[in-house]
C-alpha cells in the first residue's frame, strides 16, 4: 500500500499492485485496473518513487521470508 493526498487534504492508502496509469491532466490523476480515479497532490515522481519503495519493501520481505526457511 502506498499513502496518497487528495486534492482536499485527506490522505489515504492506496493498493500499488492496482494502479495502471498515472498522468499529469496537470492535476496528477491515478487510474486503477478497475477503472477507478484518484485526483491526488503528489507529482508523478512522487507517486512513482512510491510505487518503487513499496515495491522494494515487498521483495525485502519475501527475500527474508525465504531465508527464514532455510
Amino acid at each position: 500500500m502506498i499513502s496518497l493526498t487528495r486534492l482536499n487534504g485527506i490522505t489515504f492508502w492506496l493498493n500499488a499492485e492496482l494502479i495502471e496509469t498515472v498522468e499529469a491532466t496537470p492535476d496528477v490523476v491515478v487510474t486503477l485496473t478497475n477503472g477507478r480515479k484518484y485526483v491526488v497532490r503528489e507529482t508523478i515522481e512522487e507517486v512513482v518513487t512510491a510505487i518503487e519503495n513499496y515495491r522494494v519493501r515487498l521483495f525485502r520481505k519475501m527475500k527474508e521470508a525465504a531465508a527464514d526457511e532455510l
